[in-house]
């Protein structure tokens, strides 16, 4: 690993625990001020729509004029959400900050991209799930001290926290080196990628997948206290659970070939959402969050799949075109899941099995297969 690999490593640690701090509360905050469940999945969705339209412009600009500055751009942006967040007085300010939090999502096509030219001897499978798992385990720390932190004080206390760690997370990025740029024609890069029949059929069937995968999510951790009587305390300890979870899947997953992961990672959020559903007590659900590790993972293998169908000059933009397709449920999602809450609670689990084992089926059936991977790039 080199020097960047392992400063960025460290950078996404820090920021892992202070994510991970408000991630699983985020839904509960927002009922407490006020917001109801249709209004949760709005904001939740709206927050989803902002970081779909992120991704492609982001990708476009880290293959015109690197990729270091959009590291530092995303970096800066989510301190700022952050502090907004941890000052709102009110539902709406808290909201604008938390919509504003998800458009540094424009992060992740730059990131890969550095990543994939960063990663020296690993394949880019093993670098992008390592350096997920990075950010999930700093994201074990963060919701288990959130939550004895929002017990203690108040669940505000949990951004401030939050924001504090933001800062350490984004000095470290500042002393990442730049990359050297490939030359291309950027028009006839993305004329290309609308010409490649493998690349955008793997991208229709990771849409599916991610809305399958992301359907039972938004809504869990309000279901959990209100119709199973779990305090914040509880609730913390099992988004650590689901860091973990995070952080094995990824090492684990990072082992085999990305397509074969990819699988296993389904498998793991059809048990999460199962053992929610039927469940009844803190193993059964803990055992649950451990098994969402799947989804960070699939996200990071969907991406290690994409560099094996496109050139290395059409890096940042064809990952920035698939994270666009990927993030597109995370709007799409959330207000269906608070219209079946509302409808009955318990209702998320059973429609979200169904399309989960329909994205199986179709996975096993079209992912085309992946082209051999690039050499690893040699670097000190």
């Amino acid at each position: 690993m080199t020097r960047d690999f392992l400063l960025l490593a460290a950078s996404l640690f820090c920021w892992g625990i202070g994510e991970g701090m408000f991630f699983y509360f985020q839904p509960i905050y927002l009922e407490r001020l006020g917001a109801s469940p249709v209004t949760i999945g709005f904001v939740l969705g709206l927050g989803g729509l902002v970081m779909t339209f992120a991704h492609i412009p982001a990708g476009w600009l880290a293959d015109r004029i690197g990729r270091r500055p959009l590291l530092w751009a995303a970096w800066l942006f989510g301190l700022a959400a952050a502090w907004l967040m941890a000052l709102a007085n009110g539902l709406l300010v808290f909201a604008i900050g938390a919509v504003l939090y998800n458009f540094t999502a424009f992060v992740i096509s730059p990131l890969n991209s550095y990543l994939t030219t960063a990663r020296g001897k690993l394949s880019v499978g093993r670098a992008i799930t390592l350096s997920s798992s990075a950010f999930a385990s700093g994201s074990v720390l963060g919701p288990f001290s959130a939550g004895l932190l929002a017990e203690a004080l108040d669940l505000r206390a949990v951004y401030f926290a939050a924001a504090g760690l933001f800062v350490l997370s984004t000095l470290l990025v500042f002393f990442l080196r730049p990359q050297p740029l490939e030359a291309h024609d950027g028009r006839q890069s993305f004329r290309d990628l609308l010409a490649n029949s493998r690349y955008l059929n793997f991208l229709g069937l990771a849409f599916l997948v991610f809305f399958a995968l992301y359907l039972p999510q938004p809504l869990t951790p309000n279901f959990l206290q209100n119709e199973r009587g779990l305090s914040l305390a509880r609730i913390g300890q099992l988004g650590s659970l689901g860091s973990l979870g995070n952080a094995v899947f990824n090492l684990a997953l990072g082992q085999l070939a990305p397509r074969l992961g990819f699988f296993l990672a389904q498998a793991g959020v059809l048990l999460f959402g199962l053992l929610i559903w039927k469940g009844s007590g803190l193993p059964w659900y803990g055992a649950a969050y451990f098994m969402l590790g799947g989804y960070r993972a699939a996200r990071a293998l969907a991406s290690a799949q994409v560099r094996s169908f496109v050139k290395a000059h059409q890096m940042g933009l064809a990952y920035g075109i698939a994270e666009t397709l990927n993030s597109l449920p995370l709007f799409l999602a959330p207000p269906l899941a608070g219209w079946l809450y509302e409808l009955r609670p318990d209702l998320i689990y059973p429609v979200s099995l169904t399309v989960i084992g329909l994205a199986l089926l179709f996975s096993l059936r079209f992912l085309p297969r992946p082209a051999a991977e690039p050499l690893p790039v040699s670097q000190d």
